[in-house]
């Protein structure tokens, strides 16, 4: 087993997602006051993010809570995954790949009800890492240290052997607590650079972070 380890993110990482307006949009097309849709909806956010709820339960809560025909519902969660999934990030999911055989390679994410299908349809993430764990269904998401704390299990690596990297300040940090080396992802050329180090040298000072 290899035991040097990086584990990435998806959404803002392997995954190019910017907001692309569809709530406001469908608040603008059924009249609502703006912050509507998440206010009715946060709850059935939420327990989508931990695997609290089934996607035809999702489904219904939609329909229910906004007044929604069937038709309706289904163009309204069709907008949801559109911006959810967003575009693959080519150029670092390409190095990643060329990492294969020289690393262990794993998957962090928080996640939704139904995302691991439409991720390995589109993405093939499953191919990409060895292990890929999901807040949906492990029900536990970031910035609990549990998260990590699964991921290393699930990869049977040592958190001081894993690089993480995240687009969100506060994943990092965690992961840090958790004894993982971490990098807070802005660009794919300061992160594959920070891959590079983390492989070349191995285990890091614990909290230090190489951009070389």
């Amino acid at each position: 087993m290899t035991m040097t380890c990086v584990i990435l993110d998806i959404g803002g990482v392997l995954e190019i997602t910017p907001e692309t307006g569809w709530v406001q949009r469908w608040e603008e097309r059924l009249e609502l006051p703006l912050g509507t849709v998440h206010e009715r909806m946060h709850d059935v956010w939420r327990a989508g993010c931990v695997g609290g709820i089934s996607e035809r339960e999702v489904h219904e809560q939609v329909a229910g809570r906004l007044g929604l025909d069937a038709i309706q519902c289904d163009a309204f969660m069709a907008d949801l995954w559109t911006e959810y999934l967003g575009t693959p990030n080519e150029e670092l999911i390409t190095y990643v790949r060329g990492l294969q055989g020289h690393c262990t390679l794993g998957i962090l994410s928080n996640s939704f009800v139904g995302a691991r299908e439409r991720e390995t349809t589109l993405y093939h993430f499953d191919e990409l890492v060895e292990q890929i764990v999901y807040s949906h269904e492990i029900g536990i998401e970031k910035p609990d240290l549990r998260a990590f704390e699964t991921a290393c299990v699930n990869l049977n690596v040592r958190p001081e052997n894993c690089l993480f990297i995240d687009d969100v300040a506060v994943n990092v940090e965690a992961a840090r607590a958790a004894g993982m080396q971490a990098h807070l992802f802005e660009d794919n050329a300061r992160a594959i650079a920070c891959i590079a180090a983390h492989l070349d040298t191995g285990p890091l000072i614990p909290g230090r972070i190489s951009l070389a």
